[in-house]
């Protein structure tokens, strides 16, 4: 059925036709639901639909939304699931530029989805103030500018996404909250099934005061109960706030590719944080990170069996490189781990504390099985150590390059409490 203004798509929309064709751009008053079944397609260029009060669309299951410009206030949700059906079948988007957020969640009876997006470009969002909101580890995430949540605690419930050319705010213009977020119920109960993600550009912030604890957000966030098989960030992945992760884990990826560089600009904004099980990770550009307590990389809880970073750069007081404090497989550094920075506040599992911008730690219950930096180790502050390996195990240490410790009362290397490591390549620095 083909619309052309406001009054010909209340109709399409009380019709029996699953099919609506929108010719022009519409406004409409206020947000309206797709019964179940039918798509709402743009028939043309520049297709624009205004939704100048509250929420948007609300979606009832098996709909498409296809070639449109979608505009509410970026508080509210542009698109929306609104259903309880057991099976909810295809949510299919296409094509779409958004302003506001794109939120599906199943709750209730809902055990079944299946969301499938090609080209999805949210311009602007914020999510403050959704309640529902994942909490391990002493925090909570705010959900995304894009969010897929499996809010349905039954074990047979199961979302299944495929979603290509995903693109969030802009550069200096983030979202607000999350920016990408997929979760399942917890580690036990409905599950999420990624079986591709590929994103390009994302930038997001989530605009938490400084020093607050147990809040945090994720440019990039695979929350638990969700099992990614491959992630490919081909943009640039950024946050800009305190306690923003650009990329996080609390469930599980098979494999995960950065082609642009990871950037936080935020305190405590760490490049990427592994709570989950990753299997390999690559990141083609490496990562920089901006602030104090803005670390590179963290392994707090699960494991990776193999990742490769091009390099490692942080600025900022508290800043380490790269800390471990579970059991790893190989790690590759192509170039350098460069910190910049003394000691400094950071977010840790929920509790601010101080820590020392170290380029390498590894702490009791870390150990890597292969750790190789092709370039060098490189601390600019005072009091900081390059290679600390505090109650850790580093079974297997190569070191192409030098270590470079530039500050009052640096250390190259410290093996303490009980600590162990390979010495080939650092003998020198042990013995002065």
């Amino acid at each position: 059925m083909k619309v052309f203004d406001y009054i010909g798509l209340k109709n399409a929309l009380e019709s029996d036709n699953f099919i609506i064709e929108l010719e022009n751009s519409v406004s409409v008053p206020s947000g309206f639901t797709l019964k179940r079944g039918k798509k709402l397609l743009g028939n043309g260029e520049d297709i624009f639909l205004s939704i100048i009060n509250g929420d948007g669309i609300a979606l009832k299951g098996n709909n498409e939304i296809k070639d449109i410009s979608i505009q509410v206030s970026p508080v509210n949700r542009a698109i929306y699931l609104d259903s309880e059906e057991e099976d909810l079948g295809n949510v299919v988007f296409s094509n779409l530029t958004v302003t506001g957020a794109v939120q599906l969640i199943t709750r209730g009876n809902s055990k079944k989805l299946d969301v499938l997006i090609d080209s999805l470009d949210i311009f602007s969002a914020d999510v403050r103030k959704y309640s529902e909101r994942p909490m391990k580890y002493g925090v909570n995430v705010y959900q995304g500018a894009l969010t897929i949540y499996n809010f349905t605690p039954d074990n047979d419930s199961l979302i299944n996404v495929v979603a290509n050319d995903v693109q969030v705010g802009r550069k200096n213009a983030p979202v607000i909250g999350s920016g990408v977020f997929i979760s399942g119920f917890g580690d036990e109960g409905g599950k999420v099934n990624i079986e591709k993600l590929t994103t390009k550009d994302v930038y997001s912030n989530g605009m938490i005061p400084q020093g607050q604890p147990n809040l945090i957000t994720g440019g990039i966030f695979i929350v638990y109960g969700a099992h990614a098989k491959e992630v490919v960030s081909k943009g640039k992945v950024v946050t800009y706030g305190n306690n923003d992760m650009v990329l996080d884990v609390w469930g599980s990826v098979d494999k995960w590719i950065t082609e642009e560089e990871i950037e936080s600009f935020g305190q405590s904004g760490i490049g990427f944080v592994n709570f989950g099980y990753v299997k390999e990770f690559k990141a083609e550009k490496g990562i920089h990170t901006h602030g104090a307590g803005a670390r590179g990389f963290n392994q707090y809880d699960g494991t990776i069996e193999d990742a490769y970073f091009e390099y490692i750069r942080t600025d900022g007081n508290g800043s380490i490189g790269m800390q471990f404090s579970k059991p790893v497989g190989s790690i590759t550094i192509k170039k350098d781990v460069t910190t910049k920075g003394s000691i400094g506040k950071t977010l840790v599992k929920g509790v601010i504390m101080d820590l020392k911008a170290d380029a390498i730690s590894v702490l009791s219950g870390g150990s890597i099985e292969r750790l190789n930096v092709e370039g060098n180790l490189n601390i600019k502050g005072d009091g900081v150590v390059a290679y600390h390996v505090n109650e850790g195990k580093v079974k297997e240490f190569i070191l192409n390059g030098e270590i470079i410790s530039e500050g009052k009362n640096s250390i190259d290397v410290l093996i303490e409490n009980n600590g162990e490591t390979d010495t080939n390549y650092i003998e020198k620095y042990l013995n002065e």
